[in-house]
């Protein structure tokens, strides 16, 4: 080792600002920090909202084993593990820095109160104030307040962890920190934090977890609809990488009319089923991305929805997978993307068969003998769709074209457009779908035209006026060369 150097001391006050930039939402870095209660064996976690303009506080307390003084202390470092270090099995933890850079992020006083069994309540407090006004490393011994009466819950706890922010300037702001509308984003964030945790946390909520926020219970969200006996199971997959074991499991999750109105809106989530298609990376039960295609290359559409992989990872291939502070980033090593990019083909195609159904019932009902509305119709490589003229409604509306059964083969037209085999024929082959009347010569095209403009005329519209209308009108509005057809019409017609 070289004995010619520099102790450079980082400064204080801006390296402690500069951790408070690693991008976490609310969301995400209350969610760091439960990963801190659930490492330390906590079995029921207690958040709390409490509002009170610029002196709002937000407080989490666990039962879990607690800290000794010295353990509090070291806890409080920034840095306090190397990611290097290898861990228990069942810890959430990585960089030694979620706890401070979690809890920066939000507010600018962090106190953490615990205690372990058979032990006295340690207290330590971060203001970010005093780190900047004295510009040195002060960990204060000591609390405000508020936060000592909140500390006092401790005393119900054998053993067990509090954790305050105070001066939530990244939640609150300057601009009105007393109004209604402070208020209302408050309490906004706290909803927002409570169906993040039920999605992160599902798996360990399952097996008996106790999160509550604001005393109401925080319920698990199943991405994989575990309990609807519809859903396709297509198998496990176990891949080795470094002596370790990568588990995948991919679903197939129910058409629309397999599920009830509520099942489909909680399948949903806050997301919608589109963007929630794709892999969901877990580790150790804790999920770290939901609904993502890795970077495989595949984009989220509407046929693939249904499609939804389970991956789980242990906690000692974080380099591998380059977790980062936040554990809301995986990226997949180079060595199995080919394997996930085949279990992701086979699972989006089996849920594109699903979704498929409805749209092939147009071209498989009528061998069935069933007279469908709309089939699909492919002609010098180009599709188009054509209404069934031998359905009951259009030979009725031909028969007797009165206003009742006009508008009921309207009605069935609007309520049979074939969207989903439009949806999946447009994302597999988008150049191949006709323009209107493409598929028609032009002497069609003007037939149409023609009559429309008659239609008009006849009706008492001026024939400037028809013709105008007939050329903005769509489709014809695509067809400028019309107008010499329609002039030349209506001209032999004033003659």
């Amino acid at each position: 080792m070289p004995d010619n150097y520099d102790i450079v001391e980082p400064n204080a006050a801006a390296l402690i600002e500069s951790l408070r930039a690693f991008g976490y939402t609310p969301e995400t870095a209350v969610a760091d920090l439960i990963d801190n209660s659930i490492t330390a064996g906590s079995t029921e976690i207690k958040i709390s909202f409490k509002w009170s303009g610029r002196d709002s506080l937000i407080s989490i307390i666990d039962d879990g084993q607690g800290m000794d003084e010295e353990t509090l202390v070291n806890a409080m470092r920034a840095g306090s593990r190397s990611p290097r270090e290898v861990r228990d099995a069942n810890d959430l933890g990585r960089f030694g820095l979620g706890l401070k850079t979690a809890s920066f992020s939000q507010c600018r006083a962090l106190t953490v109160a615990t205690k372990a069994i058979g032990g006295t309540v340690s207290i330590r407090k971060w203001d970010l104030n005093a780190v900047e006004a004295f510009k040195e490393w002060r960990l204060i011994k000591g609390c405000s307040a508020d936060a000592q009466e909140v500390i006092r819950s401790l005393d119900d706890f054998e053993s067990g962890t509090v954790i305050i922010w105070e001066d939530l300037d990244r939640m609150i702001g300057d601009d009105d920190p007393d109004g209604e509308t402070s208020e209302r984003h408050f309490y906004n964030t706290a909803d927002a934090i409570s169906a993040h945790l039920s999605m992160t946390f599902h798996r360990l909520i399952g097996r008996g977890l106790k999160i509550y926020l604001s005393g109401q219970e925080v319920k698990k969200w199943d991405p994989f609809l575990e309990s609807n006996s519809a859903r396709q199971v297509l198998g496990t997959e176990k891949i080795e990488l470094d002596a370790s074991i990568i588990t995948v499991d991919p679903f197939v999750l129910p058409h629309r009319s397999k599920l009830s109105q509520e099942d489909f809106e909680l399948a949903g989530g806050s997301r919608g089923w589109n963007d929630l298609q794709g892999f969901y990376v877990y580790r150790n039960n804790r999920l770290l991305v939901a609904g993502d295609w890795l970077g495989l290359r595949f984009t989220k559409e509407e046929h693939y929805k249904l499609a939804r992989i389970r991956i789980d990872i242990t906690n000692n291939m974080d380099d591998l997978w380059q977790i980062d502070v936040r554990k809301s980033v995986a990226v997949p090593p180079v060595l199995i993307r080919r394997e996930l990019k085949r279990i992701a083909l086979y699972t989006r195609q089996r849920a594109s068969e699903v979704y498929r159904h409805r749209g092939k019932v147009i071209t498989t009902l009528a061998s069935q003998g069933i007279v469908n509305v709309w089939s699909q119709k492919v002609k010098h490589g180009r599709i188009f769709y054509k209404v069934n003229e031998d359905h009951v409604a259009m030979t009725n509306a031909i028969a007797d074209p009165s206003a009742k059964n006009i508008r009921t083969l309207i009605r069935i037209l609007e309520e049979t457009i074939p969207v989903p085999l439009i949806t999946i024929s447009a994302s597999e082959n988008p150049e191949a779908h006709s323009a209107p009347l493409e598929m028609s010569t032009s002497k069609q095209v003007a037939e149409i035209a023609l009559e429309v403009l008659q239609a008009l005329i006849s009706k008492g519209t001026p024939v400037k006026n028809a013709i105008e209308r007939v050329l903005t009108t769509e489709p014809f509005n695509m067809y400028p060369e019309l107008i010499e057809v329609l002039m030349e019409a209506s001209s032999t017609n004033d003659n």
